[in-house]
């Protein structure tokens, strides 16, 4: 677990992030609440250890930031503090904080505070949740395999690349790589509402069977933008739903269901876009074999600027042997 220690004074501070190392954790440090708050964005640890009394961002101002920012994902916050008034305790945790521990500290009762952290973060089935909303689709095609492994690690190998260009969108911080590692195996989930005889038709479809299965684009961010308004707070579902809605859109304008072009389409859509057609093209299909990786690469080429965002092909092609990778290792046997 990526625990993040804040604190402004470097032995105080130095201390803990050597216990959270033996602890077997991995120690993110922060001088600050201000740095402390930057580096959480980025990095969005479950856990972050802060001291109470700091200039210029105290830990109360710290709490209540990640609290209104941590959407779906809960973190466990814990304080460091000398105070031991009950009405201390109390703003603490009416800041959000769900642990105290007084300076000052042994390493046993960090590592009872923390295991405890662990715990409560253990609760969280999100993940299986979702993965198995996607794999009720899978289990309808035979032919998919490890499809939805694919391409959740594909978009997020994307999303990485991207992030690490020289001029990357903004919109890409820590919580979109969990994000679109979570979410990007729903793209299809509107699929359950289509019919089998379409489906799984092993040819071209005709206009009109064509026209059905577009439906399931639409049938997915439904589906997801009703869940979306039951828990708003929800970001997963927020991106979850524009993947469903939009991963058939094309770069050019060409796409559906409505025809969005360029940046119209949201990044993650664009992203599981290039990802799904690669996995399609290297995969065998009923209606197809699968193409060797060099094919597929030439077409995603090919179509730079018309089917994808030129951004996503460099970002593509700069880790194409991941991909490649990335195949291999959920392949069928």
């Amino acid at each position: 677990m990526k625990i993040l220690v804040v604190d402004d004074e470097l032995v105080s501070r130095e201390k803990m992030a050597l216990l959270v190392q033996d602890l077997g954790h991995e120690a993110l440090i922060a001088k600050n609440g201000i740095e402390g708050w930057g580096i959480w964005k980025n990095e969005r640890p479950r856990m972050v250890i802060t001291d109470w009394m700091m200039p210029r961002m105290d830990g109360l101002e710290l709490c209540r930031k990640i609290r209104e920012a941590e959407g779906s994902q809960y973190i466990y916050l814990m304080m460091v503090t000398s105070r031991e008034d009950v009405n201390d305790l109390v703003r603490g945790m009416d800041a959000g904080a769900d642990d105290f521990i007084t300076k000052p500290f042994v390493k046993e009762e960090l590592a009872v505070r923390i295991r405890a952290g662990e715990r409560i973060s253990g609760f969280e089935t999100r993940d299986i949740v979702i993965f198995s909303l996607a794999r009720l689709v899978e289990s309808r095609d035979s032919e998919t395999g490890h499809h939805l492994e694919r391409i959740r690690h594909y978009s997020k190998t994307l999303a990485i690349t991207i992030s690490k260009s020289d001029n990357p969108p903004k919109e890409i911080d820590g919580l979109f790589l969990d994000n679109i590692f979570l979410t990007s195996p729903l793209h299809d989930i509107g699929k359950v509402g289509i019919p089998d005889y379409i489906l799984l038709k092993p040819g071209r479809f005709d206009d009109e069977e064509f026209k059905i299965m577009k439906r399931h684009s639409r049938i997915g961010f439904d589906t997801l933008n009703e869940a979306l308004k039951r828990y708003p707070k929800a970001d997963y579902l927020c991106m979850s739903a524009e993947i469903a809605l939009s991963h058939h859109e094309k770069f050019d304008g060409t796409g559906y269901p409505d025809g969005l072009k360029g940046e119209e389409i949201p990044l993650s859509a664009r992203i599981v876009a290039l990802a799904d057609v690669y996995d399609a093209l290297v995969s065998k299909r009923i209606y197809k074999e699968a193409y060797p990786h060099d094919k597929a690469k030439s077409i995603i080429e090919q179509e730079r600027g018309k089917h994808f965002d030129p951004m996503v092909v460099d970002a593509f092609l700069s880790c194409k042997e991941e991909f490649i990778e990335i195949f291999k290792r959920f392949s069928e046997d």
